[in-house]
């Protein structure tokens, strides 16, 4: 029999991932499943849904530091961070239109777990560069946490960089910490059309050459 998992804290987490191991029974994790046809379709029995994860631990915009739960909406943190004159700067792309979706249904956990970036990623970087520390449960139904609140933290295997980008197979991620930064307080975007393939090429070395 199908059933839904849906935690309200990183101990029932840790409890639903330690039932399933113990029944050796594979979950499918999800969010708001705004990315769920992306890839092949996931074959399990039972769905481990984290939106009931939801909300913001600690924000402190002088120190550029967020904290969030990982089913918190990615428009909410975006709205948030924006009201303090900051941004994520690796800008996380709402896949939603693309996919047939509605706009902002997207979350924290699945912006890391799939690594989202934007197209400033050539120079800000994507999601794993932006990502301080993290709570998490292992496939054994373990807690552990790994990096911190700091910026300069260098104790420990940088586990949060490696679980970015790996879509829910190494850990569950419960709480994560991000790096903000000051928004610009301009911006301008070039739209340059009607381009072969050899002078788009040539455009863009000029544009990744650039301070912008």
């Amino acid at each position: 029999m199908e059933a839904t998992l849906k935690p309200r804290d990183t101990h029932e987490t840790c409890d639903a991932v330690q039932w399933a191991a113990a029944e050796e029974q594979p979950l499918e994790i999800v969010g708001s499943r705004s990315k769920e046809a992306l890839g092949r379709p996931v074959q399990t029995a039972h769905v481990l849904d984290l939106s009931g994860l939801s909300g913001v631990v600690a924000y402190e915009p002088e120190e550029l530091v967020l904290t969030v739960k990982a089913g918190t909406p990615i428009a909410d943190v975006e709205q948030l961070v924006a009201s303090r004159g900051q941004e994520l700067s690796f800008e996380p792309m709402d896949y939603g239109p693309l996919l047939g979706r509605p706009a902002g249904e997207g979350t924290v956990g699945g912006v890391l777990a799939a690594n989202l970036s934007g197209p400033r990623r050539i120079k800000a970087g994507a999601a794993r560069d932006h990502i301080l520390g993290m709570e998490a449960v292992s496939g054994r139904g373990e807690v552990f946490n790994s990096g911190g609140k700091v910026v300069k933290n260098v104790t420990g295997y940088d586990l949060p960089r490696a679980l970015c980008g790996s879509w829910g197979t190494l850990a569950v991620a419960t709480t994560v910490t991000l790096k903000v930064n000051p928004a610009a307080e301009t911006s301008a975007t070039f739209i340059i059309e009607d381009l072969d393939d050899d002078k788009a090429v040539q455009a863009m070395c000029m544009a990744m050459g650039s301070s912008a």
